[in-house]
């Protein structure tokens, strides 16, 4: 009990300081897998979970992530090392995940509805999403009207 109680201020304390995308300092979250585990769609995502890890364990654009103790950690190999991050560095995608994938729900989402995506508002404020970094969107350069040789035709056309 005392373990975790220290665990458990330990990790609030990170989660805390974490205001950087990346923290500094790796830390062990007790993920100790002998090779890379077995991963599985979370269907309509770009989402990968881990089925048989006993734990919130995901893989989105190169990096594992893992919830645990009410935070998030990433790092660019599957044993680690785990980095916390501040909530609002968490991909949309991953955050977007039904509860129904997440090995060990907290306690907390009982009664929430298995389909959905967490309510991570009541736990990191309304206003977190604000902080948020732009999300990059390549945008595709589309014609605005008609192509030179398209207007030459429709002034032929007008002559007529």
């Amino acid at each position: 009990m005392r373990r975790t109680l220290i665990c458990s201020v330990t990790l609030l304390a990170l989660v805390g300081c974490a205001s950087l995308s990346h923290a500094q300092v790796s830390v062990n979250i007790g993920i100790n897998l002998p090779a890379p585990p077995e991963l599985a769609p979370v269907p309509s995502t770009s989402v990968m979970y881990a089925p048989g890890v006993g734990a919130n364990y995901f893989f989105y654009g190169g990096e594992y992530y893992v919830f645990a103790n009410g935070g998030w950690f990433v790092s660019r190999g599957y044993t680690g090392p785990w980095a916390l991050i501040a909530p609002e560095f968490v991909p949309r995608p991953i955050l977007a995940v039904p509860v129904q994938y997440y090995r060990v729900p907290p306690s907390a989402w009982r009664g929430w509805r298995r389909e959905a995506a967490p309510h991570w508002e009541p736990q990191w404020g309304q206003r977190w999403e604000e902080r948020r970094p732009a999300e990059r969107v390549q945008h595709r350069e589309e014609p605005r009207g008609p192509r030179r040789e398209d207007r030459r035709e429709e002034r032929h056309e007008d002559r007529r």
